[in-house]
């Protein structure tokens, strides 16, 4: 008797689900992750009351590590990756760990906009280093001048905060290189390797934010609470850019990564009923300009 698996009981395979996620624009997938990028921070925010700072970055971590785990069942990438892809994996789950820890050690002394302003040096530079046509720098310019506008940035606050910040920068310029790198193979094997990352970024964490975390473990809401940074954080954005990485140039996803002070300001607007001044709405103008004038080369 045939003890294999019916058709309705197989999993869908990696060449079935990237068919499935080709049919969404890859802008949509950037769009989905900008959404979530603000959206996650916010809640972290919130739990910098209750819960130390990398004590936060731990949760998010584990949560994601968890998620990924189970879906993707990452650990079998283990056995069957070659050398090259190994290290790159590991590489990467080593920049997301510290690159977490840092975010929030920074946005914990500064505020989110300036650390935002920061964080972009290392995007728009490997935008600019892949313009190739007066039409593309022009674009890089005007996302430039929209994101200076619209973060506004201010040299004050705690100069510990501003060295996390630009080691955050840093690490976030990596996070693009490595992604677009176990992206290349197509959207649903990122993911696999993405999910094997994440687990190397919680055994790198786990001795630097376990003790921080260790109170949300007496406290379901607080558990509860971590997990939806986790998820609003690193789940569903990392997912969604791995899904544009697989189509779209370094330097296009580095250029599109200039709406996210944008997508800052709308969600302000929308769920927390900030109006926008007029000079957040001319930076949100030209950078909506850039991303439509830009073209790939």
């Amino acid at each position: 008797m045939d003890s294999s698996p019916s058709p309705e009981t197989q999993p869908a395979s990696p060449a079935l689900i990237g068919a499935l996620a080709g049919r969404v624009p890859p802008l949509g997938y950037f769009m989905v992750s900008a959404v979530f990028h603000y959206l996650g921070p916010s809640f972290a925010v919130l739990l910098f009351a209750r819960i130390e700072v990398l004590g936060v970055a731990w949760l998010r971590v584990a949560t994601a590590a968890v998620i990924f785990g189970l879906s993707r069942r990452a650990w079998r990438f283990w056995f069957r990756a070659t050398r090259a892809q190994r290290l790159t994996v590991l590489a990467l789950g080593l920049v997301l760990a510290a690159m977490n820890g840092f975010f929030y050690l920074a946005i914990d002394r500064l505020p989110l906009g300036t650390v935002g302003a920061i964080e972009f040096i290392g995007p728009i530079a490997l935008a600019a280093i892949g313009m190739r046509t007066a039409r593309n720098l022009l674009a890089l310019g005007l996302a430039v001048a929209g994101v200076a506008i619209l973060t506004d940035i201010r040299l004050a606050g705690e100069p510990l905060g501003y060295l996390f910040a630009f080691a955050n920068a840093g690490l976030f310029l990596l996070y693009i290189l490595l992604g677009h790198r176990i992206a290349a193979s197509g959207g649903a094997a990122g993911i696999e390797r993405l999910g094997a990352a994440m687990g190397v970024a919680l055994v790198v964490i786990t001795p630097f934010g376990i003790g921080a975390a260790w109170p949300a473990f007496g406290d379901p809401l607080l558990l509860l609470a971590g997990a939806g940074v986790g998820i609003a954080s690193s789940v569903v954005p990392y997912i969604c850019d791995q899904l544009a990485m697989a189509r779209l140039s370094r330097a296009h996803f580095a250029l599109l990564l200039s709406v996210l002070p944008a997508m800052a300001s709308l969600i302000g607007f929308v769920v927390l009923r900030q109006i926008p001044s007029l000079a957040e709405l001319f930076g949100i103008g030209l950078v909506a300009a850039g991303v439509a004038l830009r073209r790939e080369s």
